[in-house]
């Protein structure tokens, strides 16, 4: 099982995003039968059945197993993976974007579809997967603000001036910085 699954077809999305496909996906986090899953749901086997089917058409769920029940081939499935990302490509454009002004939430937004994407397309099966990831809240008082904001692109930039040659591995990086919205449960 992969943690990660990028969607980039809507067919995948469709097949995804309907609650009942959901629940089942959450009970094949270890492989199981349609029969344990739906008595798990309180569904008919028949029910599950078909909803399982779709999510193996669609590459969420794959067959791991199968067994002989009373004469009858039951399948042992589990889920592709353990989340599953929505490529923000799968709605595409609405309405026209403004410039990429890098102070502006267009070109955060688009960062973050960028990253997102990246990320997705690494081979999590490496042994060595050299990246980090940093987070933190830091408070600056608005009158303050254009000079924080001077100090950090002063600070990347020498990063890049530094390492920016031509010799070496390839990382890309990305910062955002945005301001805290209210906390989330």
């Amino acid at each position: 099982m992969r943690d990660v699954l990028y969607l980039e077809q809507i067919e995948q999305a469709e097949v995804l995003l309907k609650p009942q496909r959901v629940e089942i996906l959450r009970q094949l986090a270890e492989p199981r039968t349609c029969t344990e899953v739906a008595a798990r749901l309180e569904q008919t086997p028949q029910r599950v059945y078909y909803h399982v089917k779709q999510l193996v058409a669609a590459g969420l769920v794959e067959q791991v197993d199968k067994r002989k029940v009373r004469g009858i081939t039951e399948g042992i499935y589990q889920a592709a993976a353990r989340s599953y990302w929505l490529s923000p490509r799968l709605v595409g454009r609405i309405g026209l974007r403004r410039a990429r002004d890098e102070l502006s939430l267009g070109y955060l937004l688009d960062l973050m579809e960028e990253v997102q994407a990246d990320v997705a397309a690494l081979d999590r099966t490496a042994p060595e997967l050299p990246s980090i990831g940093v987070s933190g809240e830091i408070r600056v008082p608005a009158e303050r603000r254009q000079e924080f904001l001077h100090d950090l692109q002063s600070a990347l930039q020498e990063l890049f001036t530094r390492y920016g040659g031509a010799e070496g591995d390839a990382f890309k990086l990305a910062v955002a910085c945005y301001p805290k919205g209210t906390d989330r449960d």
